[in-house]
């Protein structure tokens, strides 16, 4: 990469998380409009929240394979499989967005009493941190992408990975409770 792209990480990290939330944000906000994008079939539409569940349990995997990795010293193995997590947290992104600009979001099916006081906080808990690991996790990445292995020693690669990897399982986790209590609970 770039020597400019290695000296300004902290630059393009605020840049792609600003427009990776703006694009989520205008997915939520309804400023992205369905007509932009080709609508699949209603099964496939009707499909997308159990595959998206399962692309979440394939990141916190590999998420937590890519720790072990990294722990026990083997680096290519850490980064194969952290950049696996990012592919699969695009994956379900892609997903989840189109899903969202096309259909809308879910009615909550259960009890008023849970949606209150079990799922609208679970689900705030989940936003927050979905939020909150994006610019872990660009950040981390960038270092990894613009320095040789030698180097990032010299950064602070592992403790904001170690951050990102915990937001990112939390979140994932969490998201797939979302899933649980929208179409499996109620």
């Amino acid at each position: 990469m770039s020597e400019w792209a290695r000296e300004n990480v902290p630059l393009l990290t605020a840049l792609l998380s600003v427009v990776a939330l703006a694009l989520v944000f205008g997915a939520v906000g309804g400023a992205i409009p369905s007509g932009v994008l080709p609508r699949a079939s209603d099964a496939v539409l009707g499909a997308l929240p159990h595959l998206n569940a399962a692309i979440s349990a394939t990141a916190i995997a590999t998420i937590l394979l890519g720790w072990r990795a990294i722990s026990r010293g083997n680096v290519a193995r850490h980064r194969a499989f952290m950049l696996s997590s990012f592919g699969l947290f695009v994956a379900f992104l892609l997903s989840y967005l189109y899903r969202l600009i096309l259909v809308g979001t879910v009615e909550f099916p259960g009890p008023e009493t849970v949606y209150t006081y079990v799922y609208l906080p679970f689900l705030a808990v989940h936003i927050l941190l979905a939020i909150a690991c994006v610019p872990f996790v660009f950040y981390a990445l960038l270092l990894a992408a613009t320095r040789p292995y030698e180097d990032l020693y010299h950064t602070r690669h592992a403790q904001v990975g170690a951050v990102a990897a915990v937001l990112w399982l939390i979140s994932f986790t969490m998201g797939i409770g979302v899933y649980v209590m929208l179409y499996h609970a109620f």
